[in-house]
């Protein structure tokens, strides 16, 4: 299933800081086609809030940062 992410949304991600854990969150999850609905349930978050992150326009609250990180580990191969 295509989860259709508008070319201004992958734009937007590319050019912002990627240096920035939301940002970061967003290339991974465009990558593997993974739902901004599917990100929020998981890190317990609007859609909204993916959407900003993926978009440098916020960054994650420390409280949710480990869960992020852990979340964009969980798309890394296995060694």
């Amino acid at each position: 299933m295509s989860y259709g992410y508008s070319a201004r949304l992958i734009d937007t991600n590319k050019k912002a800081n990627q240096q920035l854990l939301g940002v970061k969150l967003g290339k991974v999850c465009i990558s593997s086609n993974t739902s901004v609905a599917d990100v929020a349930e998981e890190l317990g978050v609007s859609r909204q809030t993916i959407y900003n992150w993926f978009c440098g326009v916020s960054n994650p609250h420390p409280l949710v940062v480990d869960s992020v990180q852990a979340f964009i580990e969980s798309f890394k191969p296995k060694k």
